[in-house]
């Protein structure tokens, strides 16, 4: 009989003229691994064009740079320069010294501790209701009339802010009247609207919406697949919001309350039409010094606490910054 020889599977030695296994391999490329380079090359190409800045390019930043340098560079500019004259124009530290004396350094306290207060009560609520909110559709509607009215309410402050609650919780307000009928009394409980308890409660108006609209891209980060991956491995819900989910929000969480610190530190109109002015705040002190209520010899006390205002925000800005690039590249 003649023996019939089979032919030799693919990859293995034929004879001198075959290549061998590690060569046939080496010549062996992936689709998936030159669609990955082409792609990779590509868009390096066209990541380099697209980066590419041209003087024509920057025209379009004009109006803008124009519009910060007047309303925001040269106020702080006249500022920070005044603050460091005294009346007759010379250069002088005793502006900047009393700005932390008394009764100054009394008003950044109770500025600070109502910024601090109002800021952690609105992010904590605000988170809630963000991750409420955040279980529904997207395009549905609870979800959109949610981030339509944060957009809203978030800068509705100011005499409108203080008309509302006057009208609702004022000493002749709709609802202090209603209590009253009921046997209850807000005054003499110690409730009143331009006192601390009072204000951090006007000041949540805006800044739990503040709050869901800085808070919703964080939590839009989070990507479905990474609480399935904990489920599969045994994890409970909370176990996943403790060592997954937690840990990623907490640099924008507390970057968010920098922000609403800043938000309420700097806020001036709802205080003061809440209380004509009698609450020590440093832009209400800001405000009276600059409508004449000063000793004489201290005209740029007014600059200075403007100066230290700047020092304070400008910090929280950074801090505030330098958190939401550390989660820039998990929630993206």
């Amino acid at each position: 009989m003649t023996a019939v020889r089979e032919p030799a599977p693919a990859g293995a030695s034929a004879g001198a003229g075959s290549p061998a296994p590690a060569e046939a391999a080496s010549r062996f490329r992936s689709p998936w691994r030159r669609t990955g380079s082409a792609t990779g090359s590509g868009s390096g190409a066209h990541s380099g064009a697209t980066h590419r800045t041209r003087p024509l390019d920057l025209l379009g930043l004009a109006p803008f740079a124009v519009y910060v340098a007047v309303f925001l560079g040269a106020p702080a500019y006249a500022v920070i320069t005044a603050a460091f004259q005294d009346d007759s124009g010379n250069a002088t530290l005793s502006n900047v010294t009393a700005a932390l004396q008394d009764p100054y350094r009394h008003a950044f306290s109770v500025s600070i501790q109502l910024s601090v207060i109002s800021a952690v009560l609105g992010a904590v609520l605000g988170l809630a209701l963000a991750v409420a909110v955040s279980g529904a559709r997207r395009d549905g509607f609870v979800h959109r009339a949610v981030t339509t009215a944060s957009g809203v309410l978030a800068y509705f402050g100011g005499l409108p802010l203080a008309f509302v609650f006057l009208a609702t919780l004022g000493p002749q307000g709709l609802v202090t009247k209603w209590l009253n009928s009921a046997g209850y009394n807000l005054t003499q409980h110690g409730f009143v609207l331009w006192n601390m308890a009072g204000l951090v409660l006007v000041y949540l108006y805006f800044q739990i919406p503040l709050m869901l609209l800085v808070i919703f891209p964080a939590l839009d980060g989070l990507r479905p697949q990474w609480e399935e991956a904990a489920r599969n491995l045994g994890a409970s819900r909370f176990q996943y919001w403790l060592r997954v989910g937690g840990p990623l929000l907490a640099p924008p969480f507390l970057g968010a309350v920098l922000l609403l610190f800043a938000n309420a530190f700097a806020a001036y109109a709802t205080a003061y039409a809440l209380s004509t002015g009698s609450v020590p705040l440093v832009p209400i002190q800001i405000g009276s010094v600059m409508s004449g209520n000063v000793l004489a010899g201290q005209q740029n006390i007014g600059n200075a606490l403007g100066l230290w205002m700047i020092v304070v925000v400008g910090l929280v800005v950074v801090a505030y910054a330098l958190l939401q690039r550390r989660t820039a590249r998990w929630l993206r």
